[in-house]
Parts: structure tokens; sequence; C-alpha cells
């Protein structure tokens, strides 16, 4: 009986509790679509660090392996189809009732077959942010009119398990909305930002400034801080409590692995692209292909890794060495000299091989098959703070950072139209698929739809994951050049930029 509950527990959380609706073909269950929240509505405080640590590990296991964003608002049936290798159909939000704001289209499917589920997860959401202070040092009276509203949409691809990408999926704009709260005020001043807030009276270094003044350096220039700058570091802080969160609530729930993250915040009529990981973004204007982020793999951030490895040894242990070689050294070639690169080098040099270069190299390989310590393909993403070497002790998360880059996007400085689009996908899109592909495809579905038609997002993205996905063959999945598809979960998001209703 008790295991009866427990299935039954499960099986509501990973359907998200929807009740289920009609379907309307076998690809595309109708459902309707759950509106993110509006601004009128403020969301519920983040969750706590630790505040779910008491939840059952293997209902926890369930959610994260079988739930899928509840803006699908999947049935039984859907999710079914959604779990499906075999058939690998695309789902996206029904074209029934409310869409994501701003018409955004999405849609997402299954890989063939290289993970018991689909591990991407994703998040499009509005949420309000209430001050939580005024400049002056004063606590604010939660407002409606003092507070800022952003949109958010994210894309968490996770590996070794999609704990990551479910957690993050759920709790990461929360913590951008925490970390925006003492910005409020400070974004909607055209002044510059102060650099210092005044303490609270009654904490905590609030003593009289006159008595903690010493005596003033010579400072010449005072840096110039921008509000952009601000926004910045709030979403990488968010970022970085992301991770913490992880590794604190890793053990009650037993989470393994971990997710890149790739997130978009609109706020104040700029768009702001933070990605770590091997998901990418661009903006398709005019035709005209503008990246908004690049990938962090093993290859692009090589020199941070060897710098890591030459200045703390001790992470590499014995089995490491920080020095790339063109290929394995062998023991009989001890003496010679061979080509290498090391933290400082982008070109290569000789140098005599010793005994310590026998060791394996800290960065390896190249392309999709570049690994760090031979274990993982990205630098940079949310949690894996379990990783550990192959049949070693080793841990190798000291290598991967939590940060993201960010890229800012003013959409004020631009006429857009309806056809200009910032495109945000998984590697299983862009593996398989080029920037001027993704355009081409972009200019051939928005074409063949009126453009005040707001289902020609979806339309678009559909398109761009049955591209990549491409269609069953004796051989696997192909795309119309005989090439191989796509055997990774895709997910896209098609963001409009211009036309009616698009933003405001």
């Amino acid at each position: 009986m008790l295991n009866r509950v427990r299935s039954a527990l499960a099986h509501l959380v990973s359907s998200g509790g929807a009740p289920p609706p009609s379907p309307k073909s076998s690809d595309l269950p109708s459902a309707t679509a759950e509106p993110a929240a509006s601004p009128e509505a403020p969301k519920s405080p983040p969750a706590r660090p630790g505040s779910r640590s008491g939840a059952p590990a293997k209902t926890t296991e369930a959610r994260a392996s079988f739930c899928r964003p509840t803006f699908l608002q999947l049935s039984p049936g859907g999710l079914r189809r959604a779990d499906d290798h075999a058939g690998r159909a695309v789902q996206s939000p029904p074209d029934t009732g409310r869409r994501l704001p701003w018409s955004t289209g999405y849609a997402e499917v299954i890989n063939a077959g290289k993970s018991r589920h689909n591990e991407d997860q994703a998040c499009c959401e509005v949420v309000y942010v209430g001050g939580r202070r005024s400049v002056s040092g004063a606590p604010t009276e939660p407002s409606q009119g003092q507070g800022l509203c952003f949109y958010y949409w994210g894309l968490f691809d996770g590996h070794a398990g999609g704990g990551a990408a479910e957690m993050a999926s759920r709790l990461l704009h929360r913590h951008i909305q925490e970390q925006l709260k003492d910005l409020v005020e400070i974004l909607q001043d055209p002044s510059p930002p102060p650099l210092c807030l005044p303490s609270t009276p009654g904490t905590p270094g609030s003593s009289d400034p006159c008595h903690l003044v010493g005596p003033q350096p010579c400072w010449s220039l005072q840096k110039e801080v921008t509000h952009d700058s601000l926004v910045i570091g709030a979403i990488e802080n968010a970022f970085q409590l992301m991770d913490e969160q992880m590794a604190q609530e890793r053990r009650g729930h037993h989470m393994e692995g971990g997710c890149c993250a790739l997130v978009v915040v609109y706020l104040l009529g700029k768009v702001y692209v933070a990605n770590a990981g091997d998901s990418r973004a661009i903006i398709v204007r005019n035709g005209e292909v503008i990246p908004m982020s690049r990938e962090f793999t093993p290859e692009t951030e090589r020199q941070r890794l060897q710098l890591l490895g030459f200045l703390k040894p001790e992470l590499l242990g014995s089995e490491f060495t920080h020095l790339e070689f063109p290929r394995r050294i062998q023991p009989k070639e001890l003496g010679q000299r061979m080509l290498y690169r090391d933290q400082n080098m982008t070109g290569w040099a000789y140098k005599r091989i010793e005994l310590e270069d026998l060791r394996f190299p800290l960065v390896c390989g190249e392309g999709k098959k570049a690994r760090v310590m031979a274990t993982i393909g990205v630098t940079r993403g949310l949690g894996d703070h379990n990783l550990k070497v192959c049949g070693s002790t080793l841990p190798i998360k000291p290598f991967l950072s939590c940060f993201p880059e960010v890229r800012v996007y003013d959409l004020t400085q631009y006429e857009h139209c309806p056809d200009d689009v910032l495109v945000l996908g998984t590697d299983g899109l862009w593996d398989v698929t080029s920037d001027c592909e993704v355009a081409s495809t972009v200019d051939r579905v928005l074409s063949a739809y009126e453009p005040n038609d707001p289902s020609r997002y979806t339309a678009l993205a559909q398109a761009l994951v049955l591209g990549a996905r491409g269609t069953p063959r004796d051989r696997g999945w192909r795309l119309p050049n005989n090439k191989l598809g796509s055997g990774d979960d895709i997910s896209v998001f098609v963001i409009p930029l211009g036309g009616p209703g698009s933003y405001s």
C-alpha cells in the first residue's frame, strides 16, 4: 500500500498536477497553457536553502526525472509521448488559451536514447521585484508603484541526471529577484548609482561615520559604475547562490549531476543574456546574425584551466599535468623534444619530455570530444559537486565555474520588426545547426505567416527542433543531407523583439 501511495505521488508531481486535457494530436497534446505570472501578482519568496531537505528522496528523484516545464501543461498521456525515445514527438505549448509573454515560441524533443529521460528544463516567467530599502537607508514599504518587473527565460541542459536542471528551472529566477531588491530605486534613478549604501540604524557598522573615517588616501579618479553593471552583478551573484544551494541540498535530495544554464532577463528596455555552459543564443535582426553568447568548453577555456592547475598543482594530484600536448606521450619518448603549450601560450613550442609529462593532460581531445580530466565536456554550469575523476577521488568541481558571461542588448537603440528574434537553444540544436542555417529557417518560416500572427514563433521553434532532430531511418535519425541528426535533448526558445505586443 505504501508503495502505491509513493507511486501515485511521484506520478502527480511528474505531471505537474494539471487536469488531463483532451488530446489534439499525437505530437502536440492540447492543453491550456499556464501563463506566466502577471506584474500585478507578485510571486512568493524564494525557497530557502534546505527548505526541501525533509522531502523523501524517492519523490525528489521522481520529480527530477519525469517533470517537464509547467507551461507545457502535459497530460499523463502527453507526458508519456514526451518521454518516448522512439517517436521523439516535438512538444510545444498549446495554441489555445493565453500565450507565453511576448508570444514567445517554445519547442523541445527528447533524446534518442542517450539518457533515460529528457534532462533539459525550461522556464518562462514574469517576476515582480519589490524594493528592500531606499538609497537613504530607510526600509521601504512594499508598493506596486515602487517595484520593477522583469521578464525571464531560462534553458537548463542537465548532465548525469536531471536534478540540477529541474532545481535551477524552479529557483534561479528567485535568486535573481532577491538580488535585484536592493537595486529597485537605484535602477529607476538616472543619476549614477551610489558607491556605498548607508547602513540601517541599529545595525553593526552604523555608528557615527566621523569616528570610523581615517586618513583619506589621495584618489585621482573614481571608478564609473553603470546601471548595466549592477544588473550583471545581480545575475552573477544569483548564479553563485544557486550553485551554493545545490551544494547544500545535494545530500538530502540525493541530487547528482549538474546543468548548463542559459538565461535571458529583460529589464528596463535592455536584454541581458547570461550563459554558463555550451548552450547558445543569437539575435537574428533583418537577416543578420548577432551572437549573444559563446560556448564554455575545455577548448575555449583551456588557458583558465591550465592556469588553475599551474597555481594549485594539488588539484591535479599525481595523475594529471597542466600542460597540453598534441597527443599522449609514450614512455619511450622521454628525453625527446615534443610540441606543447601551457597556460600562457596560444601557439605551440618544443620542450624536452620529462617524467612528469607522462601524466594525463588536464585538457584533452578536441571539438565535442574535448574533456576536463578525461571526464566532462563543459567548464561552466551549476551543480556537479559530487563529480570525481573515474576511478579516483580527485574532485573536478574546482575547475568548473558557476559564473556566467553576461552580454547586454539595448532594445531601444533599434527599430525592430516582427521578424527580428532572439533564439535560445541547448547544444542539441547547435551541434548540427549553424547560425546561418538558423537565420535561413527564421526567414523561411516567418515569411509564411502574417506579421501579427502570434503562433508564428511557436511554428519557428518547432521547425528549428525538427530540423536538428531529423527523421528516423534505418541507421538512426538523419538530416536531409543524410548526415546524423542530433541524438541529444533539444530545447528552443524563440523570443520576438519587435511587433505588436512583443514587449512593453
